[in-house]
């Protein structure tokens, strides 16, 4: 896993692990994470599942829970594929875009 921080966000690249291995990693790194906004960049990953992006999704919810973005980044999976509670997006510049208008809809208190 390779962690790259850029202000309040946490960029999390998927390196050569499996989703499953990779999931259990960032939650038993989560402590130091869990006051940052987290992209999941799974773009060195050849295939990718719907059941793989499920992997993400308790940690997705935990997250949400209080009051952080949480994006996976993917061009491997179709948006209206995933469940609601997953945030999906195929680009990194549209998850920075996604966590920006995060900010906002929380500082206006939405």
């Amino acid at each position: 896993m390779i962690f790259n921080k850029e202000g309040s966000t946490t960029i999390i690249t998927q390196e050569k692990t499996t989703v499953v291995e990779f999931v259990n990693g960032i939650e038993s790194k989560y402590d130091s994470l869990k006051n940052d906004n987290i992209v999941i960049n799974l773009f060195s990953l050849k295939q990718i599942s719907l059941s793989d992006i499920n992997e993400f999704l308790l940690l997705s919810k935990k997250h949400k829970a209080a009051k952080r973005s949480f994006v996976i980044v993917s061009n491997k999976i179709a948006y209206d594929d995933v469940s609601s509670e997953i945030t999906i997006v195929p680009t990194l510049k549209e998850a920075y875009d996604l966590i920006e208008m995060e900010e906002i809809e929380r500082d206006l208190g939405f």
